[in-house]
């Protein structure tokens, strides 16, 4: 009777002490890179350590407003004299030089439209009544004149690309020659590289 029982706790203990090995066993491979779980202490203590703290943070801070100080007079640099290989991303390729060239070649109407407007607004603000009438009349023919040649640049710009560059991305290319249009000639970035009545 008592060796009996006996066998029974020693078979028991002996599943038991096997059942605690194989969780151990299962358990070890789900463990991070083979190993126990830290404790939360050792964790936070090699997560110290872990950091790295720039020995001299205003030295390290000037030395990055210091490069981009000099990628701006790169680019600056880049824009005066159409540099390609220094100009920002929306100036890059051929299709931006040649819609460049395409709108530098051209007069376009919408250049004058910053030094008609103080024109405009001189007129606007005398007491002289017909002089008023008149500016906003002229406002308003200069305005659908704009509109036209905006019409007129777009479907030949846009023509003109589909055949030189059939293969090649032209989206924005469009309104990127649009708004060059708005800037008078002097002022635009990059500058121009071809006279007036050239074809590029």
């Amino acid at each position: 009777m008592f060796r009996r029982r006996s066998d029974e706790s020693a078979a028991s203990s002996s599943t038991v002490t096997l059942t605690k090995e194989d969780e151990k066993q299962a358990r070890d491979p789900q463990a991070p890179k083979g190993r126990p779980t830290p404790k939360r202490s050792e964790a936070e203590a090699n997560r110290k350590t872990r950091v790295t703290v720039p020995k001299d943070r205003k030295e390290a801070a000037k030395q990055a407003r210091e490069r981009m100080r000099a990628e701006r007079e790169k680019q600056r640099t880049a824009l005066l004299e159409g540099d390609e290989r220094a100009l920002p991303a929306r100036d890059k390729g051929p299709v931006r030089r040649y819609v460049r060239d395409f709108i530098d070649s051209r007069w376009v109407t919408a250049e004058f439209f910053l030094p008609y407007a103080v024109v405009v607004l001189v007129l606007s603000i005398t007491k002289i009544n017909y002089l008023q009438l008149l500016s906003t009349l002229l406002f308003m023919v200069f305005f659908v004149v704009v509109i036209l040649d905006f019409v007129r640049i777009g479907f030949t710009l846009r023509k003109n690309l589909a055949e030189r560059f059939p293969n090649q991305d032209t989206r924005g290319a469009v309104m990127y020659g649009l708004m060059r249009t708005l800037q008078m000639r002097r002022l635009r970035l990059p500058k121009p590289m071809v006279k007036r009545g050239e074809r590029p």
